[in-house]
């Protein structure tokens, strides 16, 4: 059995968001594997420490040092000086993130959560496409 559905979150902040209820609030009672995938270049999805909010902001400091705005060697930059580095970011964390479920509840662990990572300094609303193959 297959279950599939997109939904819009956000608009959000730039930055990394716990989505894990989002996604949660939208599974039907069976048991396979999720996978969760985002719809965008210039944003990605990650799985990680969902506890402390430190976390976080260590991620889009680090990924702001590794990946900085201020380069010149951009060349796509059409959109804004956030536009070529929010691509590579999105490429370096991926589009998709997968885990288990059993009955409907997700099998990850006790400090792990869905992350929504949002490169962009003004985003719109991000469309996630949510498949659940199981029974």
């Amino acid at each position: 059995m297959t279950f599939q559905k997109e939904i819009s979150v956000g608009p959000f902040n730039r930055g990394f968001h716990i989505i894990t209820n989002l996604i949660i609030n939208e599974l039907p009672i069976m048991t396979g594997i999720v996978n969760v995938f985002i719809k965008h270049t210039s944003a990605s999805l990650t799985i990680n420490e969902n506890a402390d909010p430190s976390v976080r902001e260590d991620f889009e400091t680090h990924f702001n040092i590794m990946v900085p705005e201020d380069g010149e060697y951009f060349k796509h930059t059409l959109e804004g000086p956030d536009d070529m580095t929010s691509h590579i970011k999105s490429s370096l964390l991926g589009s998709s993130v997968s885990f288990p479920v059993k009955n409907g509840i997700p099998q990850i662990g006790t400090w792990q959560g869905v992350y929504l990572c949002e490169h962009r300094n003004h985003a719109s609303k991000r469309r996630i496409v949510i498949t659940l193959i199981g029974n």
